[in-house]
């Protein structure tokens, strides 16, 4: 009786171990697979950007000094999703995606600043105040850093509602969280963060505010540049860098459409030609006018649109319209790097993985355990082993 059960126990025995190996072996490969996936391979697309070489010397008379140069990161239209729009795992993906590709570019590429241009949150134009506060804690999380790494965001139409959305709380409430500064300086580099949403230009309150601050900003850059010249009408006050000021802002400025747009992340081609409508896709003429002409910027970096494109106004102002950051609005996200002195500038562009091919990948492990699963039950001829017959077939021929 002994015996019989012994035997019984040694039958089992073959099948229970065949079957462990099995799981082990899924599971190592699922662990692989969402370890590439989901950690290494932002790695892998972040390690191979670098910060563009600018030129660091600039004459002075008959001397030659060596400028500073900051690192900066520009990205913009983050979409954080809310209580109200967008699947829970929706949700969860995109912020894990967002955060990973953001915290693997603090660690690898080190930069100074990183600014983000506008629509941080999706629903913040009409979250609650408890739905609000949810939203800045995640933001918060995902993009944490270090104390010497200074984060600095503008305001998006998501974030405090289209003109005819905006209100004193909503904005009051962002600049809360985010600060309402309008003038940055660092490294002898001036930059001005303009809430774009504000310049309508049909005299509201929040407008005229908005345009008196940038009227103040400007007259200050005037003053330095006045005084570095060796005026004195200014007064006395702390002056700013003679630098000419980087504008960033979330609404591009103005220009007909995408028409003259390239690149593997530009608009669509269909989408190309259409006009854009003043206000609600770029700004009006008259106040991306009056920016280029209260301001004088080198450079304008702007969001909004969610693809790249590159124009120049006046035939001198080059803007680079920044694409969206997170994979709910493009299958290629990417940021930008910039080398910036007192008196240049370099820009480069950083891709993050393509979600394609990550979907490509997934769908590829799971094929590969299906046909795993089957060929270990004996539901499917072994690739290897049906290779093997068919030699042996042709060598006995």
């Amino acid at each position: 009786m002994a015996m019989i059960e012994l035997g019984f126990g040694r039958q089992n025995f073959h099948p229970l171990k065949r079957k462990s190996s099995l799981l082990l072996k899924l599971i190592a490969v699922v662990f692989a697979v969402l370890l590439f996936c989901e950690f290494l391979i932002y790695y892998l697309a972040i390690f191979q950007c670098n910060w563009p070489e600018v030129k660091t010397t600039a004459s002075d008379g008959e001397q030659a000094t060596r400028e500073p140069v900051l690192k900066a990161m520009f990205l913009a239209d983050t979409h954080l999703l809310g209580e109200f729009l967008g699947h829970w795992l929706d949700k969860l993906r995109r912020e894990w995606q967002m955060e990973r590709a953001f915290q693997t570019a603090l660690w690898l590429l080190q930069p100074e600043v990183v600014f983000i241009l506008g629509d941080i949150f999706d629903e913040g134009k009409w979250s609650t105040p408890e739905a609000w506060a949810d939203d800045v804690e995640r933001f918060q999380k995902m993009f944490r850093h270090p104390s010497h790494v200074q984060l600095k965001v503008v305001a998006g139409n998501h974030d405090i509602g289209f003109h005819y959305e905006m209100n004193t709380y909503k904005v009051e409430r962002f600049e809360k969280v985010f600060s309402s500064e309008r003038l940055f300086s660092w490294k002898g580099i001036n930059f001005v963060m303009v809430n774009s949403v504000a310049l309508n230009g049909d005299g509201c309150g929040i407008c005229s505010e908005t345009e008196a601050e940038l009227i103040e900003v400007s007259h200050r850059l005037n003053c330095s540049r006045e005084q570095a010249r060796g005026s004195s009408r200014c007064g006395p006050g702390p002056l700013l860098p003679t630098s000419a000021p980087v504008l960033l802002q979330h609404y591009p400025l103005y220009r007909r459409s995408d028409a003259n747009c390239s690149g593997e992340d530009a608009a669509p081609p269909e989408e190309r030609d259409i006009p854009f409508k003043e206000n609600y896709d770029v700004l009006s003429r008259e106040a991306s006018q009056k920016l280029l002409w209260w301001l004088q910027p080198r450079l304008v970096l702007s969001g909004h649109t969610h693809s790249a494109c590159e124009v120049h106004h006046g035939g001198r102002v080059p803007e680079l319209s920044v694409p969206s950051f997170s994979w709910r609005n493009r299958n290629n996200p990417s940021f930008i790097m910039g080398s910036i002195t007192p008196t240049d500038y370099t820009l480069s562009k950083c891709y993050l993985p393509r979600e394609d091919v990550v979907l490509i990948i997934y769908c590829g492990v799971v094929g590969f355990l299906v046909v795993l699963t089957l060929t270990h039950f004996g539901l499917l001829a072994s690739p290897f082993l049906s290779g093997l017959n068919l030699l042996g077939k042709r060598k006995t021929r």
